[in-house]
């Protein structure tokens, strides 16, 4: 039995590709930027935006663990970045408590939380379809 593969509801694949493609192209968008805050976050920035697309392209391929997992990681450590940055700061950065509502932010936000919702009910329905085959 091939475990690796995903077979999620074509609404959920494209809804959950296109949330994360969102993603990686608000953090391309704000690559330049990035980059003159701070040179690693530049990077971070510009490899989150590569990362989405090959997750989207796993996603579109059915793969569970690189896929979804590589979207749930970007996804997740996009929101956790964003808190960060607003309330203790990046390293070498300082906090920016009035950017909370930035509007890329703020999309940004929105796609990467639907991302992650899709991606742990698409995960949970693979695993039960998996017990279920199991017993």
């Amino acid at each position: 039995m091939n475990t690796s593969k995903l077979h999620a509801p074509k609404l959920i694949v494209a809804l959950a590709i296109v949330a994360i493609l969102v993603t990686g192209a608000i953090h391309f968008k704000g690559a330049p930027d990035a980059f003159n805050d701070a040179h690693y976050k530049g990077i971070l920035f510009a490899l989150n935006g590569l990362g989405a697309l090959i997750s989207a392209v796993g996603i579109g391929l059915g793969a569970r663990s690189w896929g979804w997992g590589l979207g749930l990681l970007i996804a997740a450590g996009s929101i956790v970045g964003y808190i960060a940055s607003r309330t203790v700061g990046l390293p070498g950065l300082p906090a920016e408590p009035d950017a909370w509502l930035e509007p890329l932010g703020v999309a940004s936000l929105v796609a990467e939380a639907l991302f992650v919702a899709l991606g742990v009910w698409a995960l949970s329905q693979s695993r039960s379809a998996i017990s279920a085959r199991r017993s």
